[in-house]
């Protein structure tokens, strides 16, 4: 049986590029799992993938997309069976195996969830990696003591897919969240979201640099890094939490020892690439239970697989806001 995918190529001069294939199913790599894929999503990863940056894919041809969702068509594990509605996320599946960019996928067991009730396969990749990620965050500052009680919650990168899935987990969850975004015009529809105050980036950035700064912010979660987790750390209150997700900005941390010394800060990691399965059942499970899909329904594009290369540029020049689907059919 033959299939059609987006294979992504680099010739001999290194030039990447990207064409719609029908391909046959002896290509797939080794898995367990044989999953017809229904929806996938555009990630940042999948950004540098497609246009052979970031050295994220080492062998080519290759298939990109590190999350979708489907249903199984075959299975080896006891597990999964055909008819089974599942969704993927991480274990560097569109870097270094191949993704969801394709009709067809097949991965190790090990790495599928089940779809929780409620959501389907496309609901499923209107929260995708972001929202995966976004949850987990949550969770860890729940972990750490910080209450809607404490006070303001920053989320950087607000207009992002994972920063706008986070306002909106929160805002649910009875947070006073501040969104601060390099995009103003994205404001309204964040407080549709849930944001109660929206920060510009350059008026975040322009304050006055200080060692330690006014006490403000009870927790964050911070999808840029570089200079904007710098400064937001020195504006921690005592005790404060920052789970930090993504380097957008930068992987350098321009800070000092202040706010952890003299302020207790907290600064977490959170990865969802390789998360243990069970963390994810439990993220996922949560996600469905409090996600608005409808509110966040005006943040959600849709594209085919022949469009992904122009939207790959796109989302690694910070012009896609919310989260772009693809339509694999």
């Amino acid at each position: 049986m033959s299939f059609r995918a987006l294979v992504t190529d680099r010739d001999e001069a290194g030039t990447v590029a990207s064409s719609v294939e029908q391909i046959e199913d002896d290509r797939l790599p080794e898995g367990e799992v044989t999953v017809d894929v229904e929806w996938a999503g555009l990630n940042y990863k999948d950004g540098l993938c497609l246009t052979g940056k970031g050295g994220l894919v080492r062998t080519y041809p290759h298939v990109a997309g590190i999350d979708f969702a489907g249903t199984v068509q075959e299975s080896s594990d006891g597990r999964y069976a055909a008819g089974d509605a599942v969704v993927l996320t991480g274990w560097r599946v569109g870097e270094t195996h191949w993704g969801g960019y394709a009709e067809r996928a097949r991965v190790k067991a090990d790495w599928l969830v089940p779809l929780p009730q409620g959501l389907t396969t496309r609901d499923a990749m209107v929260v995708g990696t972001a929202g995966l990620t976004a949850m987990l965050a949550v969770q860890r500052l729940e972990g750490a003591g910080v209450t809607p009680d404490k006070g303001d919650v920053l989320v950087t990168g607000a207009s992002g897919g994972v920063g706008s899935i986070a306002v909106s987990l929160l805002g649910r969850l009875g947070y006073r969240v501040v969104a601060l975004s390099g995009r103003p015009e994205h404001g309204e529809a964040l407080r549709r979201l849930g944001a109660s105050e929206i920060l510009s980036r350059d008026d975040f950035l322009a304050q006055p640099d200080k060692p330690l700064e006014s006490a403000r912010w009870a927790a964050a979660i911070d999808n840029v890094g570089g200079a904007v987790l710098g400064k937001l750390l020195k504006q921690m209150q005592y005790g404060g939490v920052v789970a930090a997700i993504g380097n957008a900005g930068g992987i350098g941390l321009e800070t000092n020892v202040l706010p952890f010394i003299l302020r207790a800060v907290t600064l977490v990691g959170i990865d969802s690439v390789m998360q243990p399965y069970e963390a994810r059942i439990a993220a996922w499970q949560r996600i469905a239970e409090i996600f608005d899909l409808d509110a966040y329904g005006a943040l959600v594009e849709e594209i085919g697989l022949g469009e992904l290369p122009a939207a790959a540029e796109r989302i690694l020049a910070g012009q896609v806001r919310g989260r772009v689907l693809v339509r694999p059919r």
